[in-house]
């Protein structure tokens, strides 16, 4: 059995064709309150960021990206990450990017699946978590259904142009 391959999509290694799409996302400003960025990646940023996951291992780098591709034509439709980890604790947190285009078909659900998969057999991680904000109703709906438990509320742990976000941490052990 592929733990990368599901019945919709397959998950793989970053290449450096793959700089556009990530230059697109990275730089989608829509995003950034979710994904704690203040300011704008150059493409070398992120060129170097694709070099060195390319020639160092997971642990070395501390995260790794994998593409988010449709099986039937092989298109690139997000990414899934797994970051932060800790390997003394065998614990790391993840994040998902579906593109909009994408969204609501059941991607993500298969992305995060495939990523539990990958990072308990393979990373041999015992846990996985995420922060999410309290407003964020499609992503806190994503992390039930795959079988996060809740945690516990951040309170006023996100500073945004409208003032402070809750979050809620959720972990799964796997």
């Amino acid at each position: 059995m592929n733990v990368l391959k599901s019945e919709n999509i397959y998950l793989r290694a970053i290449e450096p064709e793959d700089l556009d799409f990530l230059y697109r996302w990275e730089n989608c400003i829509d995003i950034w309150e979710e994904s704690n960025t203040l300011a704008p990646y150059s493409k070398f940023a992120i060129k170097e960021f694709i070099e060195r996951s390319l020639s160092e291992n997971v642990f070395e780098m501390g995260q790794i990206r994998l593409m988010i591709c449709l099986k039937d034509n092989e298109k690139v439709i997000g990414t899934a990450d797994i970051f932060d980890i800790d390997t003394i604790n065998s614990r790391a947190a993840v994040g998902l990017l579906i593109d909009n285009d994408y969204r609501g078909k059941g991607y993500a659900k298969e992305s995060l699946d495939l990523l539990c998969l990958y990072a308990k057999s393979t990373l041999l991680l015992n846990q996985l978590y995420v922060h999410i904000s309290t407003n964020n109703s499609a992503c806190l709906n994503l992390f039930e259904k795959s079988d996060f438990e809740k945690c516990g509320t951040l309170k006023s742990w996100t500073k945004t142009n409208s003032g402070y976000k809750d979050v809620i941490v959720f972990q799964k052990i796997l």
